[in-house]
């Protein structure tokens, strides 16, 4: 129980409360010296719309300097000398305390990432079950429609955030090591970046508590100006929660350009190194248009500037413009290292080549170019210029070509390949087909013609769930099955394995497909009631199958937490590389030591050559090689041994 209470993370919540209260204090005494009201009210023209500005940034900085992510800045400050910036155990202090506290080792910043990604992935499920409750049948049972609507803008913009904590997690885990290097190019803005998260994350979930918001997940003026005081703490939330992408991706990218082991070019790197490359130059130059957007909101319902006031010489239209010229990109972020991780995973379990690689590279960063160009096929309903539907109707068209790229060379790479079916790679030929399903349905809203009868339709969200299902969130799980024996050392369960994907696709099929039909038939989404009969099959109506669909992938999600945790305590140890991958993470022992290698590797052939006899991808120092261990019966092995780590074949 002490060891508990002298976890850095306490100290951060202390410092970040003491910095709430000072931010409230300072404001209201400097308002009162003004003259000015600063009685509690949630309305949108409570003056605690200005209050909580100061008290939410002194909030966050107290939270950070209490847990640790700013200390070696402020001794520098003051021309002390901080930390070397790697870790040194503290005598009598467990070794998982680090994850609690500040770390500037990459790995551990990973799971930090993974674990509050999780969390907040359960909680705006959780809000996704609630509301669908209420969507089951006509009428209102459970809810209010303020509960509701605040509760399908949490869950979106929670949802939102797990994903991107689950995407910082493994390109903060897995990149270092995949380009052979021993941490990030700046450890410290890293940890920084991932604590910057904490405070946001509370203050999002603090939004319920104050009124809540009626906006929906894209916060739209006017409804935002007008909305409760939860709508400015979710805006700030947000905004904050921007630092940690630009800092992010800003890392990321000197890392892969600088890091790589001798003799990686940058057509040889792993591919799932291209998506997060690709993904972190658009975090880079994106992050600020959704950040300034919500600012100008924030700002006019805090002093009243008619950013977005017609009335007054403002324009709602504009709004739009900055918050899809992040939030279109913003959905290439989510599927970009996904589709890295099935042209990662392919290869290995079709025992071929990946075909076609540099074609694959290219059309990542192809759609990272193109996803800057097609935000306004979510504006064809605005008051936008009707010429301007036309190029970017074609331009959102034409994003498929780098998009079919990678689909016909996964096919290839497929082919005649000897293909071992284990979990990772029915999560990945999973999230292919719902990839192609998301794409199937995404020209109906592309197209002007049809995208304006299905805009703001249950079509759209079952498209956009259903991307995001087969772009991420099963890639996802296919990156957390097959990367979980590199971080515990130990296996997982196949069987408990198996089932969470057989239940979570099955539900979530059922889900998308109900939806997509009562979206056809005209029902629209944010909406709390509804009087018409819809209809259904097998005497269950279509609301109902999409309320159990989604009950059903979330019962997928806690079979594979049941599933990992138990396995990380109690599973049995596994071998070397069991997936006889030839990639840089795999040749080295598991979990990685604290600096990765011993010395750096030299690369010296191409990361997919399986199948090739003679070819060597990697030759690591004897120190890092892993000399495969004896294969004991009933565990999950290759065929075959695993070869010394400095005589990575093709096999």
């Amino acid at each position: 129980m002490l060891g508990i209470l002298r976890l850095d993370v306490w100290k951060g919540l202390i410092g970040g409360a003491i910095g709430t209260a000072l931010g409230v204090f300072i404001t209201m005494i400097i308002r009162s010296l003004q003259g000015l009201d600063n009685t509690w009210d949630t309305t949108a023209t409570s003056p605690w719309n200005v209050i909580v500005i100061p008290a939410c940034v002194m909030g966050t900085l107290g939270f950070l300097i209490g847990v640790g992510s700013m200390t070696d800045w402020l001794k520098w400050m003051v021309g002390r000398k901080g930390s070397d910036g790697h870790y040194h155990p503290k005598p009598g202090v467990p070794q998982w305390h680090r994850y609690f506290g500040m770390d500037t080792n990459h790995k551990v910043v990973g799971i930090q990432y993974g674990v509050l990604g999780i969390v907040v992935l359960l909680i705006g499920g959780l809000f996704a079950l609630i509301f669908r409750t209420e969507l089951a049948e006509p009428g209102l049972q459970y809810l209010s429609a303020n509960d509701y609507n605040s509760l399908i803008g949490l869950h979106g913009q929670l949802m939102f955030i797990a994903v991107l904590l689950g995407i910082g997690a493994m390109a903060n885990y897995l990149v270092p090591i995949m380009i052979g290097a021993q941490d990030m190019a700046f450890p410290r803005i890293n940890g920084f970046a991932f604590w910057i998260n904490v405070p946001a994350a509370v203050m999002l979930l603090s939004s319920i508590f104050l009124g809540g918001f009626d906006t929906g997940w894209t916060a739209y003026p006017p409804l935002s100006v007008r909305a409760h005081l939860g709508m400015q703490m979710a805006l700030i939330a947000v905004f904050i929660l921007g630092f940690s992408s630009i800092l992010g991706g800003l890392n990321l990218i000197v890392t892969i350009f600088l890091m790589r082991a001798p003799g990686m070019s940058l057509f040889r790197m792993p591919i799932f190194v291209w998506g997060v490359l690709a993904t972190s130059l658009l975090q880079l130059t994106a992050t600020q248009f959704i950040g300034l957007s919500f600012l100008m909101v924030t700002l006019q319902r805090a002093v009243d500037i008619p950013f977005f006031d017609p009335a007054r010489g403002g324009d709602v239209t504009l709004y739009q413009h900055l918050f899809w010229f992040y939030s279109h990109p913003t959905v290439y972020i989510w599927i970009l290292p996904g589709l890295g991780i099935i042209s990662e995973i392919l290869p290995v379990f079709a025992r071929k080549p990946l075909f076609g690689y540099p074609f694959i590279a290219m059309s990542s960063m192809a759609i990272a170019i193109m996803g800057y160009l097609v935000w306004a096929h979510h504006m064809w309903a605005s008051a936008m210029d009707p010429f301007l539907r036309v190029p970017f109707m074609m331009t959102t068209l034409t994003i498929a070509v780098p998009t079919g790229i990678k689909f016909f060379s996964w096919l290839a790479t497929l082919w005649e390949g000897k293909i071992r079916f284990a979990t990772p790679m029915y999560f990945t030929l999973g999230a292919i087909v719902l990839f192609l399903l998301g794409g199937l349905t995404g020209p109906p809203s592309a197209l002007v013609v049809t995208g304006l009868h299905l805009h703001d339709s249950h079509f759209v969200v079952a498209h956009f769930h259903i991307t995001v299902f087969g772009g991420f969130m099963f890639t996802y799980f296919a990156a957390i099955y097959y990367w979980f024996p590199l971080l515990t050392g130990r296996m997982y369960s196949e069987t408990l394995g198996k089932i969470h994907f057989g239940v979570m696709f099955i539900g979530f099929i059922i889900f998308a497909l109900s939806l997509f039909r009562v979206g056809l038939l005209g029902m629209r989404r944010r909406i709390a009631d509804y009087t018409i009969d819809f209809g259904g099959i097998f005497g269950i109506e279509w609301q109902m199958l999409a309320t159990i669909g989604a009950f059903m992938a979330g019962l997928g999600v806690l079979v594979m937490l049941g599933n990992l945790v138990f396995s990380a305590m109690y599973g049995k140890k596994a071998v070397h590389n069991p997936w006889r991958s030839r990639s840089l993470e795999w040749q080295i022992v598991a979990p990685p030591p604290e600096l990765n290698f011993s010395a750096l590797p030299q690369i010296v052939g191409h990361p997919y050559d399986y199948g090739l006899p003679g070819s060597v991808y990697a030759i690591l120092s004897p120190d890092d090689q892993v000399v495969a261990e004896p294969v004991k019966p009933n565990q999950i092995t290759p065929s075959k041994p695993a070869l010394p780590a400095a005589a990575v074949t093709g096999d």
